[in-house]
């Protein structure tokens, strides 16, 4: 695991308040347009409100890196600790402390034949399906009645338009902006899309065990960011056109 501690003028930038609370510890995976480790133009769709939030809540912050299923759990068990983006699915509500919804997030099937209309059909005709290894896609799938042998689980980083244009794959199942976005490079394969499928909110998520006082605080400062506007308008800077 590796730390990356934010600049603190663009987080004085963030908030018009004085830093003077304790260093917050928010775990995220690189995950674009979602989130961003390194600074690109911004720190992603959810990365920044959250980190706007944080200030906001006159927080510094340090960025926790660690495999994603890891960083699940020790965030979990942890004390204090905040991790982005995460879905709430049944499987994990009692796990962690939900402290308030950043985005939508939809699900769709990328593939590079005639996209599938249901999960019916998706079962039937896909043989092996690339999807995030924790995250909430593979737990729509098994619970969409997916065998076992039809998931292939990837760890976050991994290449699944290469697998698809090898062959190694028949799909992969994962965000919608995800699958938009990794279209943008210059050598990515022309991917088409299922409408979307499945849609759970992304949660700004805490430990388990956490401070009343700190979430009621990081929740207020994203509320008011959704209310003004502001969220919505860093999440559409990252946005590609269908």
């Amino acid at each position: 695991m590796r730390s990356i501690r934010l600049v603190p003028l663009m987080l004085v930038l963030l908030s018009p308040m004085v830093f003077a609370a304790r260093t917050l510890e928010l775990f995220m995976p690189d995950a674009p347009p979602l989130t961003f480790l390194n600074f690109h133009k911004g720190y992603g769709m959810v990365g920044d409100v959250t980190l706007a939030a944080i200030a906001r809540a006159n927080h510094p912050v340090v960025l926790q890196v660690a495999p994603w299923a890891r960083a699940q759990k020790q965030v979990s068990e942890g004390r204090d600790l905040l991790i982005i983006p995460l879905s709430r699915t049944p499987e994990r509500e009692s796990l962690y402390t939900w402290i308030v919804p950043i985005m939508p997030l939809e699900r769709a099937f990328f593939s590079l034949d005639t996209p599938v209309r249901d999960f019916a059909e998706a079962r039937q005709r896909y043989q092996r399906i690339a999807v995030g290894l924790g995250t909430a896609q593979l737990e729509i799938l098994k619970n969409e009645g997916f065998q076992p042998e039809q998931i292939v689980a990837l760890e976050l980083g991994d290449k699944p338009m290469r697998m698809l244009e090898l062959g190694r794959v028949d799909a992969w199942f994962t965000g919608v902006p995800e699958g938009l976005y990794g279209q943008l490079a210059p050598d990515a394969p022309v991917l088409q899309m299922s409408a979307p499928l499945a849609s759970t909110p992304l949660y700004l998520a805490c430990s388990l065990d956490c401070d009343p006082a700190l979430v009621k605080r990081l929740r207020e400062a994203v509320e008011s960011l959704l209310a003004e506007g502001t969220a919505q308008r860093m999440g559409e800077a990252y946005l590609p056109s269908r």
